[in-house]
């Protein structure tokens, strides 16, 4: 489980060395934060009290490459490309909205729903390509600009899903339905507490403002989808339940503060 985070620290550190040994490539740090949501098997697809409900928060700290600086050579991948790497933490409690925990008078099943609870922390390492619409040096000397970017990449995740019922042990058939008691993908049940380390694919799109000669503020929204449908602590069984269509995926929108290197 360990190999993935082993590669993508080289990864970073491999690039990080290349850009230190080259005179015409500047480095940036900085933060950001915001609210994210996870978009899982919590609540009712497409529903805004789901998306609302399940919300919670992500922090992080981020290193770019910038192949502009002191570059008397422009080329187009210089002038609109960085890379950027990042370390991101993120936590969010879930339960389910929608129109299944709604009905009146509630049933049993409808109060096994709304009795059910998880949260999930995950813990994310990786690097993106970001791409600006406009030159980089047109921005960067322009304080009071907006530079807006769409960014591609990838991430190494450790999560850990924690689920349960105020109703009691979620085993038994009084407290949880039998969509979650169903065996499913290599576990005794379609819930499951567990900790894991996933890969996943990130996009997003965001704009830079010039604050000052130094440093930039940004907003981003970023859409990360994960190669497990475990990061929520609730996966019913694929082969049974048809609407279980797609692994988890998260949504960030983060604000943060850039600062400019020097050297």
């Amino acid at each position: 489980m360990l190999k993935p985070v082993i590669i993508t620290l080289f990864a970073i550190l491999g690039i990080s060395t290349v850009a230190n040994a080259q005179s015409d490539l500047a480095q940036e740090i900085g933060i950001f934060a915001g609210p994210v949501t996870l978009q899982s098997d919590f609540g009712q697809r497409k529903n805004l009290d789901t998306n609302v409900g399940n919300s919670g928060f992500g922090i992080g700290v981020m290193h770019f490459i910038n192949f502009s600086a002191a570059n008397n050579h422009e080329s187009f991948f210089t002038e609109h490309f960085k890379v950027r790497s990042e370390l991101s933490f993120s936590h969010t409690q879930l339960k389910h909205y929608g129109q299944w925990v709604e009905k009146n008078p509630p049933s049993l099943a409808v109060t096994m729903l709304k009795n059910m609870h998880a949260s999930t922390t995950t813990l994310g390492l990786g690097s993106q390509l970001e791409f600006s619409f406009i030159k980089i040096h047109d921005f960067e000397n322009t304080v009071g600009s907006f530079s807006p970017y769409l960014s591609a990449g990838f991430q190494v995740n450790y999560y850990s899903a924690k689920v349960g019922s105020r109703l009691g042990d979620l085993t038994l058939p009084n407290v949880t339905i039998g969509k979650y008691l169903t065996p499913s993908d290599g576990r005794a049940h379609g819930f499951s507490t567990e900790s894991g380390v996933v890969v996943s694919a990130t996009g997003g799109v965001g704009v830079h403002y010039k604050l000052t000669t130094m440093s930039d503020l940004m907003f981003e929204t970023r859409f990360q989808m994960y190669s497990s449908d475990w990061i929520d602590g609730l996966n019913p069984n694929k082969d049974i339940y048809k609407e279980n269509k797609a692994n988890d995926w998260q949504v960030w929108f983060n604000f943060g503060y850039i600062y400019y290197l020097e050297f």
